[in-house]
């Protein structure tokens, strides 16, 4: 997912968005651990992803909080 895509997301759209890339990365992991995964790379880029949406998710936290 490219970060530009993520920036123009509001919080709650990040919160469902961060839901959905946890839920993939349980079953890449049961994937991974039954032999059943083909493309490892989907790992690292589902991981990645993850940390991307809570940067952001916490920039726009701090943001709202800086303007109260």
């Amino acid at each position: 997912m490219k970060i530009v895509d993520l920036k123009s997301k509001t919080a709650e759209q990040l919160s469902s968005e961060l839901l959905s890339l946890k839920k993939e990365q349980f079953n890449l992991r049961f994937q991974q651990a039954t032999g059943q995964l083909e493309n490892t790379s989907n790992v690292r880029k589902v991981r990645k992803s993850i940390a991307q949406v809570k940067t952001l998710l916490r920039q726009k936290a701090n943001e709202t909080k800086g303007e109260s």
